[in-house]
């Protein structure tokens, strides 16, 4: 943790995937059909999916990232030897419904019971968002859930963290961004949000411009709300 004021936060922006919800899940429910390579697969899938993202953005030839995720899950398929295309589809269809970490729900209602915005920013497709919001039940403690699909290129590029700020009305500054992924929250910092990392894998920091303002472990230990909002 740090000693920065978070008082000046009025919102609270969360990355999606990886970071409320656990992208490891839908292979995890299908092992048995993956067989001994499941672990390996998922964590390939997701390699992937985030690699073809940036080169995408890079190239650029956009494309939304339910696309991307079927593309890195051929990938992934075709490196394990697996040519089910039954087995495909249900893995992306889990991916509409993946399980939410424990402490996500505790957590969005202390910052609503604050009074914060509370918001989504993530490269997810909308309608992905949406199903994945819908499964877990979250959507009534949620101000907003923004896709870089309205930016038109993936995070980190800088026109998807101003999404945030524009949709919510406030300065960068007073955003408290929290994401998983170290390029998404050492983006999300050079922007100029209030980054707090959410190091869930203990993880070493990329060498990246931006530095968070905290590291925590679990969205329990995240300094937002702070106690003088406790008077409002």
């Amino acid at each position: 943790m740090s000693n920065y004021d978070w008082s000046s936060c009025k919102a609270c922006v969360f990355d999606a995937y990886g970071t409320l919800f656990d992208v490891h899940s839908a292979a995890a429910k299908l092992s048995d059909r993956i067989g001994e390579n499941s672990e390996a697969l998922s964590n390939l899938w997701r390699q992937k999916q985030l690699e073809y993202t940036w080169l995408r953005a890079l190239m650029p030839a956009h494309r939304n990232f339910w696309l991307v995720t079927a593309d890195a899950l051929d990938y992934a398929m075709e490196a394990y030897g697996l040519t089910s295309p039954e087995l495909h589809k249900d893995l992306m269809e889990l991916y509409l419904r993946l399980d939410a970490y424990a402490e996500v729900p505790d957590c969005l209602t202390r910052l609503k019971d604050a009074g914060l915005k509370t918001a989504i920013l993530s490269n997810g497709e909308p309608k992905m968002l949406e199903a994945a919001v819908k499964s877990a039940g979250i959507g009534d403690l949620l101000d907003s859930v923004l896709s870089i699909e309205d930016a038109g290129i993936y995070k980190p590029h800088p026109s998807t963290y101003q999404l945030a700020v524009e949709n919510l009305g406030v300065k960068a500054s007073e955003i408290c961004f929290v994401s998983s992924n170290t390029w998404d929250a050492s983006g999300a910092a050079n922007f100029g949000l209030s980054v707090c990392w959410l190091n869930r894998f203990a993880k070493q920091w990329d060498r990246l411009p931006g530095t968070p303002k905290a590291v925590i472990h679990t969205l329990d230990e995240l300094p937002l709300p702070v106690e003088a909002e406790a008077d409002s």
